[in-house]
């Protein structure tokens, strides 16, 4: 066996970031696809952490080595916001409503068929795949976490659907699987979608979180923000609507 690989060193990268809000306590991000949020080993820099870090350079330090400031994540391809605290009592604080459900995160996703119905929630544990370990599944075994997510039907696109999401939990890949496992998966999903001829060529699955809803960990005033899609997910939905 090779030697495990050395954590990355934290470097600052002036990597762009687009800020939808900032001040002393915490920043607010529309994230872009392709861009991962922390360094591990095989992903050493040119993470959104390393942008970070040259955008706020008191950032380090404020909740472990690896991840300063991270309260949530967001999967390499998916974009939309992600708050990042820039002090240690707002990283607790944020943490603790992502925990409570007193934040509020909501997602749009374009799946592949028609729910029958308007709404609905997926309940179902996420753990690791059975068969493949480097993917997570619905598991029926004990060995999942409690995983929950609302979802509503927002438009009809022929053979497929523009749906809204809302988190009970935020597991890894958890909208992806549970989507996976009702028989949607989201469009251009490399690891949950089986290969399939799509109307566009995407950088990756086509999920995006819209809303970002918080109690201001500091004054305690209660603010919302909202991420345009990527211009690729808004052409995705124009190819769509065209061939109704």
């Amino acid at each position: 066996m090779p030697p495990p690989e050395p954590l990355p060193y934290l470097v600052a990268q002036d990597i762009p970031l687009d800020v939808l809000f900032e001040d002393a306590h915490l920043i607010v991000l529309n994230k872009p696809a392709g861009l991962t949020v922390h360094p591990a080993p095989g992903n050493r820099d040119g993470t959104l952490v390393n942008g970070l870090l040259h955008h706020c350079p008191d950032l380090p330090g404020i909740g472990g080595e690896m991840r300063p400031g991270i309260v949530h994540r967001l999967d390499k391809d998916t974009t939309g916001c992600i708050v990042v605290a820039k002090s240690q009592e707002a990283l607790v604080k944020l943490q603790v409503q992502i925990q409570q459900r007193i934040a509020s995160r909501e997602y749009l996703a374009v799946v592949h068929g028609v729910p029958s119905a308007d709404h609905g929630t997926v309940i179902g544990a996420i753990g690791r795949h059975p068969a493949d370990r480097k993917k997570y599944a619905v598991v029926h075994d004990g060995s999942g976490r409690h995983a929950c997510t609302h979802w509503s039907l927002v438009e009809r696109l022929g053979d497929y659907a523009l749906l809204r999401f809302k988190l009970d939990t935020g597991r890894t890949h958890q909208i992806r699987v549970h989507c996976a496992h009702i028989g949607h998966p989201i469009v251009g999903d490399p690891v949950y979608s089986r290969c399939r001829k799509l109307p566009l060529d995407l950088p990756g699955q086509a999920l995006h979180a819209v809303q970002l809803g918080l109690d201001h960990p500091i004054s305690g005033e209660r603010m919302v923000f909202d991420a345009p899609p990527p211009q690729v997910f808004d052409k995705l939905l124009a190819v769509l609507r065209r061939r109704l």
